[in-house]
Formats: C-alpha cells, sequence, structure tokens
C-alpha cells in the first residue's frame, strides 16, 4: 500500500503546547486536552519533539534513554493513554527519533567510558582528530576520557556520534523504532538521518567544515532500507521522514522513492535560508523572492517528475516564525498567513503545521535578552558583540532569529500566560496573546482557511496526486504552480508581496472555476489583479 499522500501532519513542542501540572512545561495530558482541538482543525498525524530522558543539552535531541519517558512530560501510562485517545479522535502520533547520537550520559557511552570493548565500538573513536567541525561551533571531536582517544560529535559535545557500520549498534536502533511501533507509534520522523553513513576511514576534509565526509553517503541508503525492512517497512500504513542535514534533490529523490523501500518523505531547509546574508544565519536581510521561487520551483518539479516526495513546511521549533520573516505582520496578518498556507498545501507533497501557525502566530517580540532561555542565541548575542555590533543591533538580531520565536507558549486564551499554564512558563509568553488566541481565532479567516485546505486535500485527488509544473516563472512577487491529473488542472498563484500586480491568466483557465482565495468575491477572467497576498487556485476539467 502507497503513502496516504491526502494526510496532513502537525507539529507539537512538547514543552510549550499545554502545562496542565502547573510547573511551566506542556505535557502529555495537556496533549490529551487538545486533541478535539486537533480534530477541530482536521489533522491525521502529530509529530511529538524528543520527550525522552535526557540532560536537555540540546533540548531533548540528545537522548540518555530512548524507551523510556522524561518524568516533566508524564508517565508511560499518559504516553499510552494520549496515543488511545488520539487513535479514538482519528489522529495518530509519529515520534522524533535522534539515531545519529546519542547522550554521552547514555549508558552505552557510560560503558564504552568505564573501558567496555563492545561499547566502545558503538561510537568512533580515534588517536588522532579530524579538521571536521561541530555544526555547533569548534572541533567535533573531544577527548574520551582520560584514555588519550578521541570521539566524534557533529553536534554538541555531549552528543557522541554512533556507529552505523557496526551491525550491533543498528540491531538496538532497530529495537528502539520496535519499541514505540509496539506503543501504537504510526510516524517516525528521522532527525539528521543522511549523517549517519561515515566514510569507512574519517580523513581530514577541509572543504565546507568535512561536510562532504559525512553528508548523503551512498552507504545511508543502505542503512535507511534495512531500517524500513527491520522496523515499520512491515506495516504499510507507515509515515515516515527524513530531517536531510544540507541535502540535494537527487538523494531526497532516492530517500522517498517508493519502489526503494527507503523512507516516505524529506525534509530539506533550503527554502529557510533565503533571508541570510552570505549563507549566514545571524543577520538582517529582507527574504530573496527569486532564491525562494527558484528553490520551490526546482524541488517541486525535480521530485514530482522523478517519484520522489517532499515533507512540505513553513515553520518549526528551530525557526523564527514564517509570518515575521515573509509579510508584512502588521497590515496583513490574515493574507499573508493565508497565502503562506496555501503556497504549500495546494502543491505536492505532504504539509506539516507548526503549532499556532493555524491561528496566525508571530515571533514574541522580547525586551531584552533576559527573556531569552535558547543557548544558541545567547552565544549567537556574545558572538555578534565580540564582532563589533552595538548591543542595540546585536538584539535586533537575536529577535529576529532566534529559535526561541517558535517556542513560545501555544496561546489558548487571553488569560495570564496565554492559558498556557497556571505557573511561570519555561519562556515567557509572546506579547500577542491579549489578541492572537485560539478563543478569539477559531472563527476567524486563518483557522478556517487551514480547514479548508485539509479538507480540499481530502477531497480533491489532484491536490494529494496532482504532478507539478513552475508557471510565470518570470514574475518578480507571484509564485505560481500547476498541477494536473488526467485531464484535471489547477493553477494556483500566491502574491507574495502587499502591492497588487495585475497578471495575464493562461488561456485555459480564463473560464475556471475558482477553488479557493483568501479575499472574498475572487473571480477568474482574462486579466486578473491579485491583491495584497492574495492565494488564488483555479481549477479546469474538475471531475
Amino acid at each position: 500500500m502507497a503513502l496516504d499522500k491526502t494526510k496532513v501532519v502537525y507539529q507539537i513542542y512538547p514543552k510549550s503546547f499545554k502545562d496542565t501540572a502547573g510547573n511551566g512545561i506542556g505535557d502529555f495530558q495537556g496533549i490529551i486536552e487538545k486533541i478535539p482541538y486537533l480534530k477541530e482543525l482536521g489533522v491525521d498525524m502529530v509529530w511529538l519533539n524528543p520527550f525522552y530522558p535526557s540532560p536537555q543539552r540540546d533540548n531533548g535531541y540528545d537522548i540518555s534513554d530512548y524507551t523510556a519517558v522524561n518524568p516533566l512530560f508524564g508517565t508511560m501510562s499518559d504516553f499510552e493513554e494520549m496515543v488511545q485517545v488520539g487513535r479514538e479522535h482519528g489522529i495518530d502520533f509519529m515520534l522524533d527519533m535522534v539515531l545519529n547520537h546519542c547522550s554521552t550520559e547514555h549508558e552505552w557511552f557510560q560503558k564504552a567510558l568505564a573501558g567496555d570493548p563492545y561499547y566502545q565500538d558503538f561510537f568512533f573513536l580515534r588517536d588522532e582528530p579530524t579538521d571536521w567541525l561541530s555544526k555547533f561551533g569548534g572541533s567535533a571531536w573531544a577527548p574520551f576520557g582520560t584514555t588519550g582517544k578521541y570521539y566524534l560529535h557533529l553536534f554538541d559535545v555531549t552528543q557522541a556520534d554512533l556507529n552505523w557500520r557496526n551491525p550491533h549498534v543498528r540491531e538496538e536502533l532497530f529495537k528502539v523504532v520496535n519499541f514505540w511501533r509496539d506503543k501504537g507509534i504510526k510516524g517516525f520522523r528521522f532527525d539528521v538521518i543522511n549523517l549517519i553513513g561515515k566514510d569507512e576511514v574519517l580523513e581530514n576534509c577541509p572543504e565546507n567544515d568535512g561536510k562532504p565526509a559525512y553528508t548523503d553517503k551512498p552507504i545511508v541508503h543502505d542503512y535507511l532500507h534495512m531500517l524500513n525492512e527491520a522496523t515499520f517497512g512491515q506495516a504499510a500504513s507507515f509515515i515516515t521522514v527524513g530531517e536531510m542535514s544540507a541535502t540535494t534533490i537527487e538523494n531526497c529523490i532516492l530517500y522517498t522513492d517508493p519502489a526503494r523501500h527507503e523512507l516516505s518523505m524529506a525534509f530539506n531547509f533550503h527554502h529557510l535560508k533565503v533571508d541570510y546574508e552570505n549563507g549566514q544565519k545571524w543577520s538582517l536581510k529582507k527574504f530573496d523572492f527569486e532564491e525562494l521561487k527558484r528553490l520551490f520551483h526546482t524541488w517541486g518539479k525535480e521530485m514530482s517528475d522523478h517519484d520522489g516526495w517532499s515533507a512540505l513546511f513553513w515553520n518549526n521549533h528551530d525557526q523564527p516564525r514564517a509570518l515575521n520573516r515573509f509579510v508584512d505582520v502588521q497590515h496583513f496578518r490574515n493574507e499573508g498567513a493565508t497565502m503562506l498556507s496555501a503556497s504549500i498545501h495546494l502543491s505536492r507533497g505532504t504539509p506539516y503545521i507548526y503549532m499556532g501557525e493555524e491561528i496566525g502566530m508571530v515571533d514574541p517580540d522580547y525586551d531584552s535578552m533576559a527573556d531569552y532561555v535558547d543557548v544558541e542565541s545567547i552565544n549567537a548575542y556574545q558572538m555578534l558583540l565580540e564582532q563589533g555590533k552595538t548591543p542595540e543591533e546585536a538584539f535586533a538580531i537575536i529577535q529576529a532569529k532566534s529559535r526561541d520565536n517558535s517556542r513560545t507558549p501555544m496561546q489558548w486564551d487571553d488569560s495570564a500566560n496565554a492559558g498556557f499554564t497556571t505557573g511561570i512558563p519555561w519562556l515567557k509568553a509572546g506579547k500577542s496573546y491579549p489578541e492572537i488566541n485560539v478563543e478569539n481565532e477559531m472563527q476567524g479567516p486563518i483557522f478556517t482557511f487551514y480547514q479548508k485546505l485539509i479538507a480540499l486535500r481530502k477531497e480533491l485527488p489532484i491536490i494529494a496526486e496532482g504532478s507539478y509544473r513552475p508557471v510565470y516563472e518570470d514574475s518578480q512577487q507571484v509564485y505560481a504552480f500547476e498541477r494536473q491529473l488526467g485531464a484535471e488542472k489547477l493553477l494556483v498563484l500566491n502574491n507574495f508581496y502587499p502591492d497588487p500586480i495585475t497578471i495575464d491568466i493562461l488561456p485555459e483557465y480564463q473560464n475556471g472555476e475558482v477553488l479557493l482565495s483568501n479575499y472574498e468575491e475572487a473571480q477568474t477572467a482574462a486579466v486578473v489583479t491579485l491583491r495584497p497576498y492574495e492565494s488564488l487556485a483555479i481549477i479546469v476539467n474538475k471531475h
């Protein structure tokens, strides 16, 4: 059975969704309480960020026990209840699997440190480090206790990379995946999974901080095939997504080609770097529309032509809110939010909604560095000061780019702390919650538009199954594409700017039916003026 392409996934950052214990941290019972809300929205699956025991050096992506739950979020029976209640409401769960590395507090690493050669081979131990750099800065190698050897950590020094070339490591990790499968989990999101295939001999690689030595290596495809065969591949309806670091279209086609039995779909992040100055995140720059359009068209067309499948998204726990990045949010929040959603939900791929996106949540607009918790942001602020920025300039960059922007508590209502907790939230709520909250927005234009988009994907096979073709590629403010399934065709026009623009409609669509618009009284004609941030979808030969 092939992937169900009508499904839509909703991402929850558990720490920030809903706290029922009053300790300021979201929990499983909070998710259970809000499952009816998610059903109302219409989503099919919920992806949860890691909730396993962890020293929290990297927000839970440093796992010290893969088959337990962190008591902060509740108990295993709370977890099981959540899965059960979800199922009763037609909602399945997708878990985050961090299989490239584990915490140095994990018993495997601790046994290796204690001298057990069996567990030492679970990691990459070398007498001499290579010149590779960690993605969090500094060398990717750290001293392995007092042994004189070094261990590899592509991320934080407390995240030791696992040696997938060792069959015992693979066996242990496959057991982890099956443990959660047996708990009724129906999906997995695999963290930086394209980094698991390190070269057999680790050598210096001065190019791009060493990335070519461990990114998208051919053996990753073999490992994913093994993983598929040993775990989720046994169940036809499973949904799997790989987070692909610095990947290529060619590899994502292979990762997601159904005939290869690797993964259902892949995340790539290129489109969320179009507001980086010279590729640098900690900079202020207007987004580059030409580059955004080029990336969407190139990936859309290539994945369509070669039977690959993409996970489509604007927001996640590592990104500032897309509304603040791509839209004049002061004047056009509703129009901008609905346009952004149409531009991916009507496209080819599985759409992901990040919590709060469906009500148009925005960045928190904090007052000072004291409000930020994210270690990356705190380090970046110091780095910007060292580079000669004034405190005001540095703070403005953090305000725009911090990961905390998306991690603020979910805004449920206008009561204290946005209705997220009765205690003190682990991260301060955004300033917008008195106006922007679920209670206010559920009948509003953004939430109801998301409901429509989700329903259309289920009703019209062309949205789930149709091909992708770029159109109006020369337009300097409209991102447009055409979907086709048999004789049926769908044209989707998205104005990415606050200025109206007049365009000539392709002849075959001039008498088509307006399937969807984020404005009232939308119509089709030979010439159409798209209003600020307007999305217009026109269908012809509708079945």
